[in-house]
């Protein structure tokens, strides 16, 4: 069972790293559409950033699912916690190394994207494989959870709040 758990997870993590490089471009080659914008990053914030991991996390989660969710009863809830981790890391990461050296750069916040989504991926093999986060309710609210994670994704790239999480540093506008 292990095996094929580790397959999945390797799988989704490829389509992640590749879809969310892609995705920080779809906005501007679909000509800023509004519809690719709720699922494409579609300024430089670093909520735009997280959008990048998230959509297809969330994505291959709703794959996985069909497939794995039964003989992973905590799998919802393993999900829900391992997409948080990597969602948190980014502005962790982002904002301390910032912080330290006080500016960014393109290649550093690459490689943050990838750690973000490494933590992810293997802390959801080993939650998964060591059984954590069972329960009935808990993978109700996991669900939920998720879904409202993917609505939040899609409101505050049109309703964004005015913080810096949201700002884009190039621009210094919100949002699209």
């Amino acid at each position: 069972m292990s095996k094929t758990l580790r397959r999945w997870e390797l799988a989704a993590f490829l389509v992640t790293a590749a879809a969310g490089a892609l995705l920080h471009f779809t906005y501007a080659w679909s000509g800023e559409n509004r519809i690719v914008a709720a699922f494409s990053a579609v300024n430089e914030s670093t909520w735009e950033h997280m959008k990048l991991l998230f959509v297809p996390l969330f994505l291959t989660t709703l794959v996985e699912m069909a497939f794995l969710a039964d003989r992973f009863r905590g799998f919802l809830a393993v999900k829900l916690v391992s997409t948080l981790a990597g969602l948190l890391a980014i502005p962790v990461l982002f904002y301390t190394y910032t912080g330290v050296w006080g500016r960014d750069s393109d290649i550093v916040n690459i490689a943050i994207f990838y750690l973000a989504e490494i933590l992810a991926f293997l802390l959801s093999v080993r939650l998964l494989e060591r059984g954590r986060l069972l329960g009935g309710a808990l993978q109700i609210g996991a669900l939920l959870g998720l879904w409202a994670l993917a609505f939040l994704f899609v409101y505050f790239t049109f309703q964004p709040p005015h913080i810096a999480l949201f700002q884009d540093p190039v621009t210094g506008l919100y949002g699209i």
